[in-house]
């Protein structure tokens, strides 16, 4: 039996990075509540910990160089966010797992990388199909995929 906050985590930050991939180069305000649904602040007007749970999310793939934002807008968004330049390099490579295309004649090569075989394909796939497992399993891949990149140059 998983932890469901993991399930949670590996889940709002699948969706956070798909939405950034949508807007990719632009930058975005990214709301809290547009990742994990609606809230209601308890009558001190502190956030549930799930909408905690989720800005925090956020904030931790932006300190590990998924995402770069310029600031944060209480415990409600992120303004100013883009993915970085890592970030973008993960979600645009071939996922591990799957197997190698055909050869192509040379006409057909300026389309790869196949599109079905992106790891921002495998995110949407199991967002909108996957069970919380096999959601964990691609997430999993992509930090492990992210460690294997080095260090990748800055642009500010």
């Amino acid at each position: 039996m998983s932890d469901l906050h993991i399930d949670d985590f590996y889940r709002d930050a699948a969706r956070i990075l798909a939405a950034l991939y949508a807007q990719f180069p632009r930058k975005a305000t990214l709301y809290v509540e547009d990742i994990c649904g609606p809230d209601t602040p308890d009558e001190f007007g502190l956030h549930s910990p799930r909408h905690q749970a989720c800005f925090h999310t956020m904030m931790w793939l932006g300190s590990c160089d998924y995402l770069r934002y310029e600031q944060a807008v209480r415990q409600e968004a992120l303004d100013q966010v883009v993915l970085t330049h890592r970030g973008f390099l993960l979600l645009s490579s071939a996922m591990p797992d799957m197997p190698a295309p055909p050869p192509l004649s040379e006409s057909l090569l300026e389309s790869l990388p196949i599109e079905g075989s992106l790891v921002i394909h495998r995110i949407r796939q199991e967002l909108r199909d996957g069970t919380s497992y096999s959601l964990a399993g691609v997430m999993q891949a992509l930090m492990l995929m992210s460690r294997t990149l080095g260090d990748v140059p800055r642009f500010v």
